[in-house]
């Protein structure tokens, strides 16, 4: 009796499990897990042959990671009228949104972006964090990125004030992200989008200055050089939200270089020092929380993701840029000591300027003027 129980439930395992794990094939040839993922597949292409184009993690990747965190933030655990978070209302309601002082430059992901979503039937949402997604795999070091699918587009727009600006202190920072329902731990993980990532507007006179020395890698170089000793600006001085740094070339934000030094945040932040493991798997669930905000009832389509680039070992480690040591660091975590880190050998260089994608030229203005999206005007 008991060898016939165990058959049958042997049986019954196998034929749910199959069940659970049953795949879909679309009209398109790829399978999924439901089939309302097949959606995305058509996007999926489009983007990747004409979008992301020869985008080996740079202006195209950088430039969609940004959209989607400042179309999710304006959320509001406690005010309804900061909106309903990864709505699309940042591109929907472009010509107030973006005229915003902390959207600066998120003109360039309108232009970039508008024109696929109105080739493509998903939702204005969906598209910003999906284009997000698609271009981090573009990024070594990434850990597979989940999606989640079905975003409904905003009604309203968000209020100025729901994207940290660069020039606030911490506590107001933290007090913004908390109130969108994320830690001051999940603040700094997601941070780590700046180890890939570049400033166009900080510096008016100056675009593509990255924000470390190795910007088409998502390793923990960024958390490893704004924790240097300022030495000079990359262009011009005196500009609002920027203090200098110590690699010629780089730009530092005040925020990032306060958020390094600041006793809520400093060992989250020296944390991420040489632990990739610990950064990848920090973001990877910070992102994918802040993807959801204000969502609800969506589908899992990640696995419409493409697969990410492995990032080797040796670029896993940290290091000190040439002409730099250790003496060059302002230790700020009290708990523990700044690791040692190896200087790469050879003379002290200025860094690139990040090369700006053309795609990013367009119609809309960084004011907002002409920033108006097919079927929402």
């Amino acid at each position: 009796m008991l060898s016939t129980t165990l058959v049958l439930l042997a049986s019954l395992a196998s034929t749910y499990g199959a069940a659970l794990n049953r795949r879909v094939t679309c009209a398109t040839g790829q399978t999924t897990a439901n089939a309302a993922c097949c959606a995305l597949f058509p996007v999926l292409e489009d983007i990747q042959t004409n979008m992301f184009a020869g985008d080996t993690c740079s202006d195209a990747a950088h430039t969609t990671l940004r959209v989607a965190f400042h179309d999710a933030i304006g959320f509001s655990l406690t005010n309804p009228s900061f909106g309903t978070g990864a709505d699309g209302s940042i591109f929907i309601f472009g010509q107030t949104e973006l005229g915003f002082d902390s959207n600066l430059g998120i003109a360039d992901a309108f232009n970039l972006e508008v024109p696929f979503i109105n080739k493509h039937n998903i939702s204005v949402a969906d598209f910003i964090q999906f284009a997000a997604a698609v271009g981090l795999t573009k990024c070594p070091g990434i850990l597979q990125p989940p999606f989640m699918f079905g975003r409904k587009d905003a009604t309203f727009g968000a209020p100025d004030g729901t994207v940290p600006e660069p020039f606030q202190n911490v506590d107001v920072i933290l007090a913004r992200m908390a109130d969108a329902g994320l830690s001051a731990a999940e603040t700094v993980a997601l941070l780590a989008s700046h180890s890939i990532a570049g400033a166009d507007d900080v510096d008016p006179t100056k675009s593509g200055l990255p924000f470390d020395s190795t910007p088409s890698l998502f390793d923990t170089q960024f958390f490893v050089e704004t924790q240097l000793r300022g030495t000079s600006f990359p262009g011009s001085s005196g500009n609002q939200g920027e203090v200098m740094s110590g690699i010629a070339g780089e730009l530092r934000l005040q925020s990032d270089h306060l958020l390094a030094r600041d006793t809520a945040t400093n060992c989250l932040w020296q944390a991420n020092v040489n632990n990739q493991a610990h950064m990848a798997q920090s973001f990877q669930a910070a992102f994918a929380k802040m993807q959801n905000l204000g969502q609800t009832g969506l589908i899992d389509c990640s696995d419409v993701i493409p697969t990410v680039i492995p990032l080797p070992a040796a670029q896993a480690q940290s290091f000190f840029p040439p002409g730099v040591t250790h003496a060059d660091v302002e230790q700020a975590c009290a708990t523990a000591a700044f690791p040692n880190l190896p200087t790469t050998p050879g003379a002290a260089a200025t860094l690139p300027q990040i090369v700006q994608n053309p795609l990013t030229q367009g119609d809309c203005d960084d004011d907002g003027t002409g920033c108006i999206i097919a079927g929402f005007t």
